[in-house]
């Protein structure tokens, strides 16, 4: 499909600069752009570098993007117009609504308005699913759970029994939510399994990446705040309690009744010792091991987890050892000489 740069400004509401009625034909990333393609372009030196290098027709820039040869669509948040053209093109892809033949759902259970259940999907007894939900094929949801509107569930993910999901709520592939959480006591030298009773519970806007998993409470609720991201293969444990608009990224691991505030972020490989608080607004950086509460506005590094500041000197100090181990024999001979000629 061939678009002139005019019509690309139009659907955002942008300012051409150049020539408007350029030719452009897809979206690409700036560094795979081909001539006839068009992409976006952010603030900062390193972006502009790349819109220099790269060979796509027109891009969306910022309102203060210098002047260019090419032309160019002024826009206030580029990324977010250019992701607008791409959805406008793309159309709506939504697959038809129904109840595959091969779908299993049980006759208690049921689902709103303009819901679909995919080719060997589950849907359990008691279950209760919101208007305009996608089970996707494989997709398992079980006995007496309570799901609200525009839910998707993507192939082979699981909901055990009794999980409760807001609305606008992702779950990709493989993910599972609502499993028994690791509780066991020694009992007589064996380990005893301790029942898990409770539920897991996933509020509104939230997404959970493949293979990741959300444990069921031991009692009451695992529960995942709203607008709360999880990465791919993430660990949450049972009776953990997530705040609003966290970021876990993958490879996280919670252990059990860990607690979180609001805007906290987690990057990768975290991992944190049970019952342990991280408070609002917080940042662990990679691979932080947490053993004991975290402040509110407070950055950390390292195993175990420490402020950003004390961590980067601590990693100027090790770096550094090699040398201070060579003053250290240099001294020593030193001592050793004056100590034979004393």
């Amino acid at each position: 499909m061939t678009l002139t740069v005019r019509q690309l400004a139009d659907w955002v509401g942008g300012e051409v600069v150049g020539d408007p009625a350029a030719a452009v034909r897809n979206p690409a990333a700036l560094g795979d752009a081909e001539p006839s393609d068009f992409s976006f372009v952010t603030d900062g030196e390193k972006n502009l570098k790349a819109w220099a290098a790269s060979k796509a027709a027109t891009a969306f820039v910022p309102p203060n993007f210098p002047a260019d040869a090419r032309p160019v669509i002024k826009v206030a948040d580029p990324l977010a117009a250019f992701i607008r053209v791409v959805l406008t093109l793309r159309g709506d892809r939504a697959e038809p609504r129904e109840i595959h033949p091969t779908a299993v759902v049980h006759p208690t259970a049921r689902l709103g308005p303009n819901a679909r259940v995919g080719p060997n999907a589950v849907v359990g007894e008691g279950t209760t699913v919101g208007a305009n939900a996608t089970v996707h094929a494989g997709a398992v949801v079980g006995r007496f759970c309570t799901i609200g509107d525009d839910f998707t569930l993507f192939a082979n993910a699981t909901l055990y029994d009794d999980c409760r999901v807001g609305h606008r709520v992702t779950v990709h592939s493989g993910a599972v939510i609502g499993a028994d959480g690791f509780g066991y006591r020694l009992v007589k030298g064996r380990h005893e399994k301790i029942p898990q009773v409770g539920w897991a519970e996933l509020e509104d806007d939230v997404e959970v990446g493949a293979c990741s998993t959300v444990d069921r409470g031991a009692i009451g609720a695992t529960r995942v705040g709203t607008g709360t991201k999880i990465d791919n293969l993430v660990m949450v444990a049972h009776n953990c309690r997530l705040g609003r608009h966290n970021i876990l990224v993958g490879q996280v691991g919670l252990a059990g009744s860990c607690s979180s505030g609001d805007y906290v972020v987690m990057a990768g490989q975290v991992g944190t010792a049970d019952h342990v608080h991280i408070g609002d607004r917080a940042v662990l950086g990679a691979k932080c091991g947490v053993l004991s509460d975290i402040p509110p506005d407070t950055e950390v590094m390292g195993a175990p987890a420490m402020p950003r500041r004390d961590f980067f000197r601590m990693v100027v100090s090790m770096q550094k050892v090699g040398e201070m181990r060579d003053e250290m024999r240099a001294l020593k001979k030193r001592v050793q000489a004056l100590e034979a000629n004393g």
